[in-house]
């Protein structure tokens, strides 16, 4: 088996980080390597092109890109290069991130970005991580145990619910 991909996680500014912070954790539980860098795709689009260019001979396998507002940037990292990228569109003050999910969302044919919700940093994490289990049984093991264990969780939370009813109906 070869050796795993790393995740890249940028932000387009450093105040992305609060939320941006769900997607580090999720690579990290799942032992996902990654690294997290500040670029802006427009007042560093040379490195943010420079960058993406690059994510595949540096060993990267996909990209999160969380943005707000004008969010180009999923935009620009997708059009430089050939691995997936997911956006992250973050809540602004101005519009509460229905501006930068819009500006994550519509991509001109040829320049795919998976798109998640405002804020969605956790999802897009996740599906970073379903991505590189294509290719990697252990991540695909730890993603079917997280179902499991999401199931069991409903299951617990659904008894517990039962028996309030009926400590309500027996008062």
């Amino acid at each position: 088996m070869s050796e795993l991909k790393k995740v890249a996680v940028i932000m387009g500014s450093d105040s992305d980080f609060p939320t941006v912070a769900g997607a580090i954790k999720t690579l990290h539980q799942y032992g996902v390597p990654y690294e997290v860098h500040v670029m802006s795709a427009h007042r560093t689009p040379e490195a943010a092109a420079e960058f993406s260019a690059h994510a595949r001979e540096n060993g990267f396998g996909v990209i999160i890109a969380a943005a707000g507002k004008a969010a180009h940037l999923a935009g620009v990292l997708a059009a430089h290069t050939t691995i997936p990228v997911i956006g992250i569109p973050i809540k602004s003050s101005t519009l509460d991130g229905l501006d930068a999910l819009l500006a994550t969302v519509q991509m001109p044919k040829g320049i795919p970005v998976a798109t998640v919700a405002i804020d969605g940093a956790d999802n897009a994490a996740i599906l970073a991580v379903q991505m590189l289990a294509l290719s990697d049984e252990t991540l695909a093991e730890k993603l079917a145990q997280e179902k499991v264990s999401m199931k069991d969780g409903v299951a617990r939370k659904d008894a517990a619910l039962q028996e309030k009813v009926a400590e309500l109906i027996n008062q």
